[in-house]
């Protein structure tokens, strides 16, 4: 073997050597890097659905890897059904590693009933939150028909089943029936909160007419833990994690590529904000 060959030899065996070494470096800098990691999901917007949300809490909390999680809020809430299973998730996962809820701009009603969930709740001292009740509302266009002359015949099998139909006013006992119903869904909410902050219920019953409070106001009343952005949720999940050190957050992937989905739900999400905002200075001015 001419020495040029075995030159060019020992040129690819170093090379080779190399890549085989990186490989196996950055193999083990992840193995290292994966008792660092915590996992954050995104809740914005209108709360219509929970299933998405759910598995990602599900798969987060199966990860040994991560060893905390963080729930970053921006809603000013949604549907009953929903928003109950992302709490009983959450409650659920909490159990086994810790669960920081950071609320943003908004974390309402439903927005909070899910962050009530968490291990602990860090919030801004201007977030919009509270907001404990439920409502209902039901469009009346009967008028309008009578004006256009547009009759409609209804045929049902029961006396409840157009209950809030456009077409027609609301009778009270239909009106009574609602509201024995959002009762019952209200009590669910304040003993959900009870239970979850560790608050007698009837404490929380007392906030529990609707209103929205301040952030700052929820650190007092026991509704919020800290106050703080979201960096200062990543440095209380370290510390309920015993995490040391630079962590890596890790998103899940579905959140990543719905971009058009939270452009839309970040625009319903401000206008919810303004109009509980717009609803708060109001009710100062009226105080005052």
């Amino acid at each position: 073997m001419s020495k040029k060959r075995a030159f060019f030899l020992l040129l690819a065996l170093l090379f080779l050597t190399s890549i085989v070494f990186g490989l196996i470096s950055s193999i083990i800098l992840k193995e290292v890097s994966i008792f660092n990691k915590i996992g954050v999901i995104p809740i914005e917007g209108i709360i219509s659905d929970s299933y998405e949300i759910t598995s990602q809490i599900e798969e987060f909390r199966k990860n040994d890897s991560i060893k905390a999680i963080i729930i970053r809020i921006n809603s000013p809430g949604g549907a009953v059904a929903p928003t109950q299973e992302i709490y009983r998730e959450i409650r659920k996962t909490a159990k086994e590693k810790p669960v920081v809820a950071s609320i943003g701009s908004i974390g309402a009603s439903g927005g909070y009933y899910i962050a009530s969930a968490a291990t602990k709740i860090v919030a801004n001292p201007g977030t919009i939150t509270g907001s404990i009740g439920v409502i209902m509302n039901f469009v009346q266009i009967d008028e309008l028909l009578k004006k256009l002359g547009i009759r409609l015949s209804v045929i049902k099998t029961g006396e409840f089943k157009d209950i809030g139909a456009p077409y027609r006013k609301m009778t009270q006992r239909e009106k009574e029936l609602i509201r024995d119903m959002l009762m019952e869904v209200k009590e669910q909410f304040v003993k959900a909160v009870a239970q979850a902050r560790g608050i007698p219920v009837e404490e929380v019953e007392k906030i529990a007419d609707g209103r929205i409070i301040l952030g700052s106001q929820a650190k007092r009343l026991g509704l919020v833990d800290e106050l703080g952005n979201f960096q200062d949720a990543v440095e209380l999940a370290k510390k309920l994690a015993n995490i040391k050190g630079e962590v890596r957050l890790v998103y899940p992937k579905s959140y990543r590529f719905s971009i058009l989905r939270r452009l839309i739900d970040g625009i319903f999400g401000k206008l919810m904000y303004y109009g509980f905002y717009v609803g708060y200075i109001a009710t100062l001015r009226t105080d005052s």
